[in-house]
């Protein structure tokens, strides 16, 4: 393991690189996504589900089928792989913001009717801030699976640490696919632990 390392740090570190890019990207595009759908929809009770159960039905599709029918319309590399895993994210988010913008006390939102605040002013001032807690634990939950499911983003070119696991399966090296199962492992408890900061942070102002 350590003459491993010794010998291909730079790569692994250059590939852990990637694999953070992919993922963090891939969130960062399925959370503004997720606002805005539940922004337009919040309401709109059977569009909400609807749009649900048609993520649901995309996060049920294997991944390498997923990356097989969009590899015609945008090719082998990370762009396929950022949107693939947007969407797998789209499911869990929008699943649990859902969740936790509804469970706001209605008492809050009549408040804020009687102080005649707008729908997107109730929505942005008074729901969203109360649903924090819910908003950050998809955002942790979809972090995870996401980091696990990009190892697959190297069959097609992507880069990321499955580079290094698929490297290990084609030559029998046990130790490469441990040293890219150790690394997705530490670098989505680093993600996670920054994601925790950050909720402190937000929750505390």
């Amino acid at each position: 393991m350590i003459k491993y390392w010794q010998a291909n740090s730079a790569r692994m570190m250059q590939l852990t690189i990637e694999h953070a890019r992919m993922v963090l990207i891939a969130l960062f595009i399925a959370f503004l996504v997720a606002i805005v759908l539940i922004a337009v929809f919040l309401r709109k009770k059977n569009w909400m589900n609807s749009l649900i159960y048609f993520f649901s039905l995309l996060y049920s599709v294997p991944s390498y089928a997923f990356f097989a029918l969009l590899i015609p319309i945008t090719g082998l590399g990370e762009t396929t792989a950022i949107i693939v895993l947007a969407f797998y994210n789209e499911y869990v988010l929008l699943r649990i913001f859902i969740t936790g913008i509804r469970e706001v006390d209605p008492n809050y939102i009549e408040v804020a009717r009687g102080m005649g605040m707008t729908q997107e002013e109730i929505f942005t001032k008074v729901q969203l801030p109360l649903s924090m807690p819910a908003i950050f634990s998809g955002l942790q939950v979809a972090l995870a699976s996401t980091m696990a499911i990009a190892t697959i983003a190297s069959t097609i070119s992507a880069g990321g640490l499955g580079d290094l696991m698929f490297e290990g399966l084609q030559t029998g090296r046990v130790v490469s696919i441990l040293w890219g199962t150790i690394l997705t492992v530490a670098l989505t408890l680093v993600c996670i632990v920054i994601l925790k900061l950050i909720e402190n942070l937000v929750i505390s102002d």
